[in-house]
């Protein structure tokens, strides 16, 4: 709304200022803007910048910080926050997509899956750091919080990999030293060994784009290793479509948050340990992207590029 000056007339009702509804459209359509690219040194609005601004637009003559709390918590607009992202760039982005949101839906090239094709969904998740705290760790008691020491020694590092059966809501998972083509075939190897993917017709897996388990020759490699499995690879910066993340966002939250371990025996022994408290009340995940979802998706982005460009 640059150059625009909306009316400031204010109405008293019950002895409170009432702003005209034009003010309060405007003021919001400001919260809205990159302060950048309205040529303010900042990179986000706070509230006080906010009302500076809007007061210096003309928009308002005066108003409170809270009375603009107020009317951006009505559409829950929060200028002051932001969200790192990745926008999608792969040429081949939907095409990748579509296959692994086929595959949740227990489809692959237009036809469904068989009774015994099974989908895993794998990962690495890497670097987790035995922190042995240099102060123990005090429990909650009433009217205090659990006390976890800031300064820790490093008593090193392991990667965990796991493999998630999208279907069954079953996990596999096993730490390593580091992470790589040889772990990555020793956590294949570990669940297609066993029932009932050792006998399947098909086994898919999804994995990123990772150096272990990229492109072509990691599809052969996988084939030839095991006859019945396909490798079936995310798009680039589409670690969101996997989902062993959301296994792995729950084993962050119940036990790498705080990380707290002596040593890397006793981070390993927590990591599987809770992964077999997890297997007794795991359940499939209650997935809802569809392919739909993808195109509107995809639609809004081009349309916000569009606009950002303009």
């Amino acid at each position: 709304m640059k150059g625009s000056r909306v009316s400031r007339s204010v109405l008293a009702v019950g002895g409170l200022r009432s702003f005209p509804p034009s003010v309060v459209v405007a003021v919001k359509a400001l919260a809205c803007e990159l302060p950048r690219r309205l040529g303010l040194p900042v990179s986000r609005f706070s509230m006080s910048e906010l009302k500076r601004e809007a007061e210096r637009q003309g928009l308002v003559a005066s108003t409170g910080e809270s009375t603009l709390w107020r009317w951006l918590t009505e559409d829950a607009i929060r200028p002051w926050q932001f969200r790192s992202w990745i926008f999608p760039r792969a040429r081949d982005f939907a095409e990748k997509a579509s296959r692994i949101l086929d595959l949740y839906q227990r489809s692959w090239n237009g036809r469904p899956l068989k009774s015994d094709d099974y989908v895993i969904s794998s990962d690495e998740k890497t670097s987790i750091q035995a922190r042995d705290r240099v102060h123990p760790t005090t429990p909650p008691r009433r009217g205090a919080s659990a006390r976890v020491e800031h300064e820790y020694r490093r008593r090193g590092a392991l990667a965990y990999l796991a493999a998630w059966d999208v279907h069954r809501g079953v996990v596999f998972g096993r730490c390593e030293k580091t992470t790589g083509i040889a772990p990555f075939a020793r956590l294949v190897d570990q669940v297609m060994d066993q029932p009932p993917y050792r006998s399947a017709s098909r086994v898919f897996w999804i994995v990123d784009n990772g150096s272990s388990h990229r492109g072509d020759k990691a599809a052969a490699r996988l084939q030839q290793q095991w006859p019945n499995a396909i490798l079936v690879n995310t798009p680039c910066h589409a670690s969101w479509l996997n989902q062993v993340e959301i296994y792995f966002s729950v084993l962050q939250r119940k036990v790498l948050t705080p990380n707290d371990s002596a040593d890397l025996s006793q981070l390993e022994e927590l990591i599987l340990a809770f992964e077999r408290h997890y297997m007794a009340i795991a359940k499939p995940f209650q997935w809802k992207f569809t392919r739909r979802d993808l195109s509107q998706l995809l639609e809004n982005l081009e349309a916000t590029q569009h606009r950002l460009a303009a």
